[in-house]
């Protein structure tokens, strides 16, 4: 049992699962400041052109049902700010990420070809394996 119990801490205490709580918590907290921007500023904006009451956009069916439409744009409308707004920031940490990367420096080469033969060899080589010339 307290082989597993390690085997538990050091999966829950790697980095990777780590770091993906957090953007879970965050994530969550997020989406209620979208929800509360939707629900506070664009469905009035919205309301000003027709219902002023977004969520109340109802459709009454048979037998008391009723499809809240109105409830649905507010999730689409939702979705798609945070959607945006994580695509923003997916973009500039990818631009952070791409400015911290040092340009790779050129391996020194490791091969030279023959002035006679034209073929690859190494670049110490002093004669040519290939056709046995001297290299100056």
């Amino acid at each position: 049992m307290s082989k597993f119990i390690d085997e538990f801490k050091e999966f829950a205490l790697k980095g990777n699962v780590m770091d993906m709580a957090v953007g879970v918590i965050i994530g969550a907290a997020f989406g209620n400041i979208v929800t509360s921007f939707t629900e506070n500023l664009i469905n009035p904006l919205i309301g000003c052109i027709g219902n002023p009451e977004v969520n109340g956009f109802v459709v009454k069916l048979i037998k008391g049902q009723e499809l809240n439409i109105g409830a649905f744009l507010t999730s689409i409308i939702n979705f798609l700010i945070m959607a945006f707004a994580i695509f923003l920031m997916v973009k500039a940490v990818n631009k952070l990420t791409s400015l911290r990367k040092k340009e790779e420096e050129p391996a020194p080469e490791t091969e030279k070809e023959c002035p006679y033969c034209l073929s690859k060899i190494a670049i110490k080589a002093t004669r040519c394996p290939h056709c046995t010339s001297e290299l100056k």
